[in-house]
Formats: structure tokens, C-alpha cells, sequence
């Protein structure tokens, strides 16, 4: 079986910065023919959405898909709640990890793999503030040093 291409949609920077990602997961999602091609047009943002389990199903709640252009009566809401697709024992075991303190589930990639959309979940943990600020200095101190190599390197 040959390589499959992978053509990213979207990316949620955000979910990096706020939280510690301990496990990812690759979910297919449902999705009507016209978001698929609107999707496929990069109209698609998960910055604000969350995962969450509700009866053994998982859905994402609050991802943006645009209307499309050409969709008229066929276009869903943009922000409607869409099911994730999982296997049953994949869907029980990240439940179970969510009733432990302090875990959430956020999404952070939407991406075609071959012809398929998925999107990339990570079982998360809060950071604290202090926590964010060291990441800001880390980021600082390597811009700085990229700076400073640049430099040498112009003389």
C-alpha cells in the first residue's frame, strides 16, 4: 500500500500554548458533500472547538466549516456539532482518561489523508500561568539565538 498524501487544513496553535498534549488520536469525521469541498477550499477553523463523549459517541463541538459558495440549499450550519468517527474500544478508553482530574480533549489538526478528512485530537492537561511564561522565554531565547547565528553568518 503506497504512501497517502497529507494536505493540512487547518491547525489550532492555540491548543499547544494552553496545554500539555499527553496522547494524540486520528478520528475521521462526518460530514455533509458540501463542507467536504469547503473544507477541501480551506475554510476551516478549530480554534475555538473542543471534543467532548456523550453516550459512548464523541463530537466535536464549535468547529467553524464556511458555507459553500456554490452550496445554496444543500449548506449545513457552520457551526453545528459533528460526530467523530473512532473505533468503540478507542472512544472507551479516552473517556476513562477523561474522568481523571484535570483532562480535556482538543483538537488540534484538521487534515485530508488521501481523500479523506480527519482531524488529530490530543488528550490534554491545563497549563498554569507560570507554565506559559516559561514557553514564552524558551520561544524568546531561540529567536534570539536564530539572531545571532543569522548575523555571524552575514560577515
Amino acid at each position: 500500500m503506497g504512501k497517502e498524501s497529507i494536505k493540512l487544513v487547518a491547525n489550532n496553535k492555540k491548543a499547544y500554548f494552553d496545554y500539555f498534549i499527553d496522547e494524540k488520536y486520528e478520528a475521521g469525521i462526518e460530514l455533509f458533500g458540501t463542507e467536504v469541498k469547503s473544507i477541501r477550499m480551506g475554510k476551516c477553523s478549530v480554534k475555538e472547538s473542543f471534543v467532548k463523549v456523550d453516550r459512548g459517541e464523541m463530537y466535536i463541538c464549535g468547529m467553524h466549516v464556511s458555507p459553500y459558495e456554490k452550496g445554496n440549499i444543500f449548506n449545513k450550519d457552520p457551526l453545528r456539532v459533528r460526530k467523530l468517527l473512532l473505533h468503540k474500544y478507542e472512544i472507551l478508553k479516552i473517556g476513562g482518561k477523561i474522568k481523571e482530574k484535570g483532562y480535556t480533549l482538543v483538537p488540534l489538526r484538521v487534515y485530508f489523508k488521501g481523500s479523506l478528512v480527519k482531524v488529530e485530537i490530543g488528550l490534554a492537561r491545563g497549563k498554569k500561568n507560570y507554565d506559559k511564561r516559561a514557553d514564552i522565554a524558551k520561544k524568546d531565547q531561540r529567536r534570539e539565538l536564530e539572531k545571532d547565528f543569522k548575523v555571524k553568518n552575514l560577515y
